[in-house]
């Protein structure tokens, strides 16, 4: 059973990985727009999509161990971008701030003794650890190729099939 603060903190979790699905869905809709960049639209619709499966798990946890997992309201996110390397900046950003409150989950269960939620939480532990790695080098490979229109093509032509390799 959860007690009232892990679910409450849980919830709050369910809003962080709304909010991370809708910044996402709206980074490939700006990148859909943009000359070149299908392939950079495809993964942030496919990040998208990976956010929205966090937040859904994260809510059958919290309905399996005896509480009520919250639809939250969501506010309207970043729509456009000065540049691509500005919208991998944000993304960035974005997953570094969700690594850091999944790590304040996990503090939180091992203070309540809660090792069951513990146990739940080391899978999105090491889910934002690659998704920090894939946002870092992405913006590494953004910062290095610059404004050159070659690399841009060669940086969208790559990015689908980066997920998931070895760094």
């Amino acid at each position: 059973m959860l007690s009232k603060t892990m679910q409450d903190a849980l919830n709050k979790q369910v809003q962080m990985e709304a909010e991370s699905s809708q910044a996402y869905l709206a980074m490939a809709s700006w990148s859909d727009i943009q000359p070149g960049l299908q392939g950079v639209s495809a993964f942030f619709y496919k990040q998208s999509e990976e956010e929205r499966m966090h937040m859904l798990k994260l809510i059958s946890f919290i309905n399996e161990r005896g509480g009520f997992g919250m639809v939250p309201a969501l506010e309207q996110p970043i729509l456009t971008f000065v540049s691509l390397q500005s919208a991998f900046s944000e993304f960035l950003k974005h997953e570094l701030k969700v690594s850091n409150s999944i790590n304040e989950l996990v503090h939180q269960a091992l203070a309540e003794k809660d090792y069951a939620t513990h146990n739940f939480l080391q899978w999105y532990v090491t889910e934002q650890m690659e998704e920090e790695r894939v946002a870092r080098t992405l913006n590494e490979k953004l910062e290095m190729i610059g404004e050159d229109k070659s690399g841009l093509y060669l940086f969208d032509r790559d990015i689908m099939a980066y997920r998931g390799q070895p760094s």
